[in-house]
This record gives C-alpha cells, sequence and structure tokens, in this order.
C-alpha cells in the first residue's frame, strides 16, 4: 500500500531548504532538563537543556544533551553530581532567564531569581521553586559522534537518580503522581516555541496484550 502522504525529503548534510530546520519541532515537545550544578570550587549553576529525558526505570536514569562543553557539563565532570528540576508554569521565566550566557562562575540562581534549596544526597542545589527534584549521580559523560565515527562538540551527560523530591499536594489519595497538577512545560521547535499540558487533552491506551 502506497503513503496517502506527499513528503518533502531532505539529507540534513545537505541541509533542509526550509526558513527553519524543523528537527526540534518534529521531535516535541520535549521535556526540559533544567539543570542545577555546582563545580569543584563551589560555585553554582543553572541551566535548562531542551534534549532531556528518562531512559530507565530500575535504577532510574535521566540524560541530557549539551551543544558545546557548557558550564553544566564541566561541573558535572568535575564533580559527578547534579539536580534536575522540574520547570513548571510557574517558574517559566525564571527557566528561561537562566538560559543566558553568563560568564562561567557568574550564579543563575541569583540572575534568575530562584532559591536554592540544600540536596540531601548530592552538594548541587535544587531549584526551590520546583515542585520536583532529582538529585543525581553522574554515570557516563559521552561525546557524541556522526555515522563515521568523527567526534563533534556535542556531550550527552547521564545520571543515576539517587534521590526524588515531589511536592505532595502532587500526589493524589493512592499516591499516584499526578503530572498534569504540576503544570510542567514543554520545549517545541523554534527560537521561542513552548507548550503546556492540561488533563482536557489526555487520552489512555494500554498495551495490546497477546494471548
Amino acid at each position: 500500500m502506497s503513503s496517502p502522504f506527499e513528503y518533502y525529503s531532505y539529507q540534513p548534510r545537505q541541509g533542509h531548504g526550509l526558513s527553519h530546520d524543523p528537527l526540534n519541532a518534529i521531535i516535541g515537545p520535549r521535556p526540559i532538563g533544567w539543570i542545577s550544578s555546582i563545580s569543584a570550587d563551589g560555585k553554582h549553576n543553572l541551566a535548562p537543556y531542551s534534549f532531556f529525558n528518562c531512559f530507565s526505570y530500575h535504577p532510574p536514569v535521566i540524560g541530557f544533551a549539551s551543544s558545546g562543553w557548557k558550564d553544566s557539563v564541566a561541573n558535572i565532570n568535575e564533580t559527578g553530581e547534579f539536580v534536575w528540576n522540574l520547570a513548571t508554569i510557574e517558574t517559566a521565566e525564571a527557566m528561561n532567564q537562566s538560559s543566558a550566557a553568563l560568564p562561567r562562575g557568574e550564579d543563575e540562581f541569583v540572575f534568575s531569581g530562584v532559591n536554592m534549596q540544600a540536596s540531601q544526597w548530592v552538594k548541587a542545589a535544587r531549584v526551590a521553586e520546583s515542585p520536583v527534584n532529582f538529585e543525581c549521580k553522574l554515570t557516563q559523560c559521552i561525546q557524541l559522534q556522526d555515522q563515521y565515527g568523527q567526534p563533534f562538540d556535542s556531550w550527552l551527560v547521564l545520571g543515576e537518580v539517587i534521590g526524588i523530591h515531589i511536592a505532595e499536594n502532587l500526589l493524589d489519595d493512592q499516591g499516584v503522581y499526578q503530572t498534569a497538577a504540576a503544570k510542567p512545560i514543554l520545549r517545541a521547535g523554534g527560537p521561542s516555541a513552548y507548550y503546556a499540558i492540561s488533563d482536557e487533552n489526555r487520552f489512555d491506551m494500554f498495551r495490546p496484550i497477546i494471548k
């Protein structure tokens, strides 16, 4: 059966030929890796990464990719730890402010106007205004390669989640986490597009059972 679509096709190495690269709009919306870290000499850092996700349940492993060896990557490699903070509607502006390219060592917590909360198991601070925080230990830092095995200036940072903090109002009477109640924001394409989620847009499906 032939496809019902007419496709616009291109090879990324040859250019997309469009007004904007559609890749990160297609792979989206994506959860935001709002990462806090600390350098070996005690300087705090906070930055959002739009290439972020969870990769394993047991043990829980999350990761983010950085285009370039940025302060977050440098700090995590120095100390072996970081914190992921949930970005929400209420923290959206602060999250965006923390993306500013400040000189190394300047504190994005201060610049973005959020408060630090001490973590329990790592030295990197949590964002106090974030209703969910994951404390993490570095497991791998991988320089990405192209199909020819050539490394390029992008780094995948993976960490095991060793501690989780959840605002109690996000757990219902049965102890089930309410995703939409946290009002998370998600990154879409282009320089400015974000999305929110709501229970009105929820639908449920279950995996098929093969007998």
